[in-house]
């Protein structure tokens, strides 16, 4: 028998049980999970409860976490990856794997020698991304590489975003799918990137303002921005002499320009409490950010001062929002960006009859016997319902299916670990598209790079 501890069932983790559960019986696993909530499980655990328990968790009991882990042989975390360095530090001293959807932070890549020393694996970024960017991504890599191609360009993006079919009147075409905090605070950090051999630098305040519009088969437009430190990326993808790579995220087109006009106003700041009053009306937040000049109305004053059309798409999106209105802000001396995402919160809340759409899409350019070849692989997946999200399937199966393989001795890697191996990532692949349906349109040819389908020139505002 196989232990599997799952600490954290939130948002993203419901598709992640689902798999756990559906193999536990054929597997000879053991699950026990452990949150804050354990109630909200009990009618789901209900049939499974031979092999499946729900228990109260919180991460600052050292002493219960110590013990949990002590019992399991592989430990999953779904908990904010702030709480990483706790779990692997008790996984290293107990000798237990772990596995979660989050980025390898320096406190985790510290404890790399002692999993090695201890002969377990912590396995990160299996989620969708990271997770599937680096599975794809290297998919493909490896594939050019094998025909003798040399890679010149490496563009990677991905959006959580809505459906279609659930944009509705929307005028931003997003609501909240993960944590909203992070989506407010989102590229608050120098974006920087290589292009033609060239290092960029994008700082905060220009970053919503300098995007690039890609072209996905079936579902039109989008807008991309880049997305932290690409240059990072080179070596695990064994990259290093690229002339050109960049990461970045998706939105439809609009959203970026009304966000640029958030950041500009400092509604987006977190380091500054305003003591203002639980009631201040959002339009007196508003109008205290704006030079105390004239008579207008705040919207006309907040137009003149950010240079855009009173009447055009921006100021339309953030009339929708209710930055011009009576509605109290609702929390006494907060930062803008807690206010802000109070106010998003309401107004971007995923309704039960929602459906979320993941799209991600890799560009690639390298040359071959003499000719420039391009290639992208253009990924969308549908929600089926606000629980079971596009987001909670493309983080919790590829996690799910990392532990099933960790679980058989599958996964031979020890230390800190990525799914850039292709005994890693090439079945959990194939998994998601025989089984979810869950794979990359891929479109290749022979040309200039921009002339490619997916993309088209940068835009600068």
């Amino acid at each position: 028998m196989t232990r599997i501890l799952l600490l954290g069932a939130g948002r993203s983790a419901s598709s992640l049980i689902q798999y756990l559960l559906r193999y536990a019986p054929q597997e000879n696993w053991q699950l026990t999970i452990g949150d804050v909530n354990p109630a909200a499980l009990h009618t789901l655990l209900a049939p499974h409860q031979a092999y499946a328990r729900a228990v109260a968790f919180e991460i600052a009991d050292a002493v219960l976490l110590n013990a949990l882990v002590l019992e399991a042989d592989i430990v999953v975390s779904m908990l904010p990856a702030l709480f990483h360095p706790v779990v692997a530090q008790a996984c290293v001293h107990h000798g237990r794997h772990l596995a979660t959807a989050s980025y390898v932070s320096p406190e985790i890549r510290a404890f790399d020698a002692e999993a090695r020393a201890a002969g377990i694996t912590l396995l990160m970024e299996c989620g969708l991304d990271p997770g599937l960017d680096h599975m794809s991504a290297m998919q493909v890599i490896e594939h050019i590489r094998a025909q003798g191609g040399r890679l010149t360009s490496f563009k990677s993006y991905c959006g959580g975003l809505l459906a279609p079919d659930s944009e509705g009147d929307n005028p931003w075409k997003y609501k909240f799918t993960w944590n909203p905090r992070n989506v407010v605070l989102a590229g608050q950090s120098t974006a920087k990137y290589l292009e033609n051999g060239h290092p960029r630098y994008i700082p905060y305040q220009y970053l919503f303002a300098r995007t690039e519009q890609l072209q996905v088969p079936g579902y039109g437009a989008f807008d991309g921005y880049a997305n932290r430190d690409s240059l990072s990326y080179r070596q695990p993808y064994g990259l290093d002499d690229i002339p050109t790579i960049l990461r970045g995220t998706l939105r439809r087109p609009g959203y970026c320009a009304a966000w640029h006009a958030l950041v500009r106003l400092g509604l987006t700041d977190d380091s500054v409490h305003l003591a203002n009053a639980t009631d201040m009306p959002w339009q007196a937040l508003v109008a205290s950010y704006l030079p105390a000049i004239g008579s207008a109305d705040v919207a006309t004053r907040c137009a003149a001062y950010l240079g855009l059309a009173e009447n055009g798409e921006e100021m339309q999106r953030l009339r929708w929002l209710g930055l011009f209105s009576d509605q109290p802000v609702g929390l006494s001396d907060a930062t803008p960006a807690q206010l802000l995402e109070l106010l998003l919160t309401e107004k971007w809340a995923l309704q039960p009859q929602d459906h979320d759409m993941i799209v991600m899409q890799h560009l690639f350019a390298y040359e071959l016997a003499g000719e420039t070849h391009w290639h992208t692989s253009s990924l969308v997946v549908l929600g089926d319902d606000a629980v079971h999200t596009a987001m909670a399937k493309t983080v919790g199966l590829p996690l799910g299916m990392a532990v099933r393989r960790l679980a058989r001795g599958e996964v031979q890697h020890r230390g800190v670990v990525i799914p850039t191996h292709a005994d890693v990532y090439e079945p959990i692949l194939a998994e998601l598209a025989q089984d979810y349906c869950i794979r990359f349109v891929e479109e290749t040819g022979v040309s200039a790079p921009a002339t490619a389908p997916g993309r088209t020139a940068v835009a600068g505002h």
